[in-house]
């Protein structure tokens, strides 16, 4: 550990790596990086525990660049799990290596083949690539294992996960000239240490003891919100965030994506949107603005997100609650990257409160309810209109309580019901129970009728009195 004590410069890296990390910086290195640079540099074979945002790419990356040379022959490979992961690694490899001169080329499905191809053929040192076009290459010619000396392998659980596993021993078994070999995972699954066991020669074991999710240390909130105003508060988070903050929104669904940039755009909000229905292109042109800071603000479902990792997210948004108490950790992990600040934010619906205290349960945090961010100083309109949301006040039977000024002195259920039936012209199927004490009349009304009943009967006497109804605990 006492090797990060003066930084990466103890290291005595080669210039062109030494003045990237500067430029970029980096002053101590991470966890990940102090166990496996020094072993890696030496030659040895890691089996590495690493999880996005722990620096783990240029825990392979740094030695992986120092022993290539621009000879315009592949010497190197990287397997990702997506495309967007191996785009990401492909980039932050070129900036760690400053000016070296090294070709990195990426290979990725979902793309022009034979444009992927005449890059290679133009001489490439790294390959950054996914198993299945990789093995495409391969076959076709394009691209020879054979002069492969190191082999990464990074996210090697989720390539488990994506059924991609047997395209990965393919590609072990084909590096018949592998002298050393990277393994990164998050977790470690069976199938990952056989394979490790299998196609390493005494690894190093860069692992701690406990295999669970990191929870980020960063500022956590829930807001109770129903769905009709969950933009109201986005706008007031949004509206309250400097020009320096890049924010990552989280939703469930492709449409709901699409839908909020649109209603954005309405209210002024310039977003762009990440999901899986998006040309490679127009997602990599994303990312890519992404990450130089042009776009702030991105809309994205999970599966969009894989390798969308850009450390200056200063804010990350839970439009929709994930269902999978790890997706929220790993969703919130996209900001307070390498020690920097972060903050995100959770809108719980009524019917979504126990998912948070499962969230909560599970990794043992504290997320404490509160309200959006007041308007800022010299504004007095909100950014998106809050909308009456009686879809979150109603309960599970779809049924409102309104409170009404009337006392249970003299007037029975059924007059109260009767009069609410003629003056509204609604259904009796509409109201529910009708409760009356010395101070108030609590009637319940169905939620597809209760603001018209309301303001039918805010314009009414009742024998001769107000009502002046409300929503109760409004």
């Amino acid at each position: 550990m006492n090797e990060s004590s003066s930084g990466f410069d103890s290291w005595g890296l080669e210039d062109s790596i030494s003045n990237a990390i500067r430029e970029r910086g980096w002053k101590e290195p991470t966890e990940i990086q102090i166990e496996s640079i020094p072993h890696a540099r030496k030659g040895r074979d890691i089996v590495g525990q690493a999880r996005t945002g722990s620096g783990k790419t240029a825990a392979f990356g740094i030695p992986l660049l120092e022993k290539c040379s621009p000879m315009g022959s592949i010497q190197a490979i990287v397997l990702c799990p997506t495309r967007e992961l191996a785009v990401q690694v492909s980039e932050e490899l070129s900036v760690l290596q400053g000016n070296k001169g090294l070709s990195i080329q990426t290979v990725y499905g979902g793309t022009d083949i034979e444009k992927q191809a005449k890059k290679l053929q133009e001489g490439s040192d790294i390959v950054v690539g996914t198993p299945g076009r990789v093995i495409d290459m391969s076959k076709r010619g394009h691209l020879n294992l054979e002069t492969i000396s190191l082999f990464c392998l990074d996210e090697a659980d989720r390539m488990l996960d994506m059924g991609f596993f047997p395209d990965v021993l393919w590609i072990f078994e084909k590096t018949v000239n592998r002298k050393q070999t990277l393994l990164f995972s998050a977790t470690f699954p069976q199938e990952v240490l056989d394979a490790a066991e299998e196609f390493l020669t005494d690894p190093v074991h860069v692992m701690s003891e406990d295999l669970e999710v990191e929870v980020p240390e960063i500022d956590q909130y829930a807001v109770r919100i129903g769905r009709a105003n969950k933009l109201w508060a986005l706008g007031r988070i949004l509206g309250n965030s400097n020009e320096g903050s890049q924010i990552l929104i989280f939703s469930n669904t492709k449409r709901m994506v699409d839908l909020i940039v649109e209603r954005l755009g309405k209210f002024r909000f310039k977003a762009v949107g990440l999901h899986g229905d998006m040309a490679q292109g127009k997602r990599e042109k994303v990312l890519n603005s992404f990450r130089d800071g042009s776009e702030r603000i991105v809309v994205a479902t999970d599966v969009a997100a894989r390798g969308l990792d850009v450390d200056g997210i200063t804010h990350v948004i839970n439009y929709d609650l994930p269902d999978d108490t790890e997706v929220y950790v790993h969703r919130i992990g996209r900001t307070g990257r390498m020690g920097r600040k972060g903050e995100s934010w959770s809108f719980v619906s009524g019917k979504e409160v126990q998912l948070i205290d499962k969230i909560c349960s599970t990794w043992g945090l504290t997320i404490p309810f509160i309200d959006p961010p007041a308007l800022p100083e010299g504004r007095d309109r909100d950014f998106v209109p809050k909308r009456d949301d009686w879809d979150e006040v109603s309960d599970p039977f779809g049924m409102v309580r309104v409170k009404m000024d009337m006392t249970d002195s003299g007037k029975t259920r059924r007059e109260i019901v009767d009069w609410i039936v003629s003056e509204a012209r609604i259904p009796e199927i509409a109201i529910g129970e009708v409760d009356q004490d010395s101070e108030k009349t609590v009637v319940e009304i169905h939620v597809e009728k209760v603001a018209y009943v309301i303001d039918v009967i805010k314009g009414r006497k009742f024998d001769g009195h107000s009502l002046n109804p409300e929503i109760e605990g409004a």
